[in-house]
């Protein structure tokens, strides 16, 4: 008999398949986990110990209890799947290794693709400015293991002793401000830059999204990939940028234009943005920041506004040090030793943070609270606790456009 909180096992089911990890198979369903399986060409033709389907739920636990061993983590999933008498195998390390390697990066990122979309609504507290939906876009680096395969695909930093000591991958995110769901990421080499990686982000913008970036993304092609999207643009420029005042408008922001570089000279084909300028006068800094907009009437975004409005691209900030402090760890390093394997991990942490991130907006809108009041460390340990405390059920695919058994 099943102990309580347990299930028994119908016949013909292995224990591997009903395996769940609480709030993460709720936000990533094992039917659509099945389909991206199915996509990506990873479906399985025999049964195996560690399905496809399987792996994948692997990866997010272990992104979840990033520090923990691979079999620690297997533990950690098949804890209330045993009934006394049949028990699933926590398998070695090095299956899960082989087992990670069979099913490659692609699954991890085409579900993060069809799943991590923005999830504010109108009436969630803070992700609005008047009619726009805020969202940034920021960049970071991760430390990965040293191996020469991640060295010689993602480098190394420099640094006063020549070069850093663990090779980096370089990260870049769009977020909403409001509720920190990261709904668009790249990952590349070190040698990448944020401006480069970003581009293949903006298709995931749409119009009504008002898009924050710091100065180092400004640059005239990459301003029109992002106009060209649909969004509005909010972004900072640096001081010796060119920018002609054209006419001043009532609330002390002007009109100018920018250009491409061939352009530039002959100022030919110019595109009209908005300048507002500003200083901190409150904290006594006394630089003058300057900030880009396609925001050009200031009786519907006032100049004083935005510029307060700019602090809240701080949020993507907040929202990357939750993945690398607190549910990665603070100083630890990725686990994998080649560049697919860092790549599936990366999606691991970002699909992880994403399902905590959705289920405290969920909480904040049942209490009328806005999301930034909840703790998102709070958040975790209670995801982290739920997962051997719950109670064993089939993951087996239900739903009528599923895709295949992927064991």
């Amino acid at each position: 008999m099943a102990r309580v909180g347990q299930v028994g096992v119908p016949a013909g089911e292995r224990l591997s398949d009903r395996i769940a990890i609480g709030v993460l198979t709720q936000a990533f369903p094992p039917h659509l986990v099945d389909e991206v399986i199915a996509e990506t060409g990873r479906t399985e033709q025999r049964s195996r110990l560690l399905p496809a389907r399987v792996v994948v739920y692997f990866i997010l636990a272990m992104c979840l209890f990033f520090g923990q061993g691979y079999e620690e983590v297997a533990r950690l999933l098949g804890d209330g799947l045993g009934d006394g008498r049949r028990s699933w195998r926590v398998p070695t390390t090095a299956a899960i290794g082989r087992a990670r390697r069979r099913l490659g990066a692609e699954p991890l990122r085409a579900l993060f693709a069809r799943v991590c979309r923005p999830v504010a609504v109108p009436e969630t507290a803070g992700a609005w400015y008047r009619r726009w939906h805020l969202v940034a876009v920021d960049g970071t680096t991760l430390d990965l293991a040293d191996t020469a395969a991640n060295d010689g695909f993602f480098g190394r930093p420099g640094s006063g002793r020549g070069v850093g000591a663990f090779p980096q991958a370089r990260v870049v995110a769009l977020a909403e401000c409001g509720t920190h769901a990261v709904f668009g990421a790249a990952v590349g080499p070190l040698s990448v830059s944020e401006p480069v990686l970003s581009q293949q982000l903006f298709t995931r913008l749409r119009a009504g999204m008002l898009l924050l970036a710091d100065r180092g993304f400004y640059g005239f092609e990459l301003w029109q990939v992002a106009r060209d999207s649909g969004a509005d643009l909010l972004w900072r420029v640096r001081k010796s940028a060119a920018l002609p005042v054209m006419q001043v408008l009532g609330d002390g922001s002007y009109l100018s234009t920018v250009h491409a570089g061939k352009d530039r000279k002959s100022r030919r084909n110019p595109v009209v943005v908005r300048v507002i300028e500003y200083t901190l006068a409150r904290t006594g800094d006394a630089t003058v920041y300057r900030l880009l907009t396609t925001l050009l009437d200031p009786e519907e975004a006032p100049g004083q506004e935005l510029a307060a409005l700019y602090a809240q691209r701080w949020e993507i900030e907040t929202t990357l040090d939750e993945i690398k402090t607190h549910q990665r760890g603070p100083k630890l390093i990725l686990r994998s030793k080649y560049p697919w394997g860092v790549e599936q991990e990366i999606y691991g942490f970002l699909l992880v943070h994403h399902a905590i991130r959705q289920l405290m907006h969920q909480t904040a809108l049942r209490e009328g609270l806005d999301p930034d009041r909840l703790s998102f460390t709070r958040s975790l340990r209670i995801v982290r606790r739920q997962v051997p405390a719950q109670a064993a059920f089939s993951p087996r695919p239900t739903h009528p456009s599923a895709g295949p058994h992927s064991g």
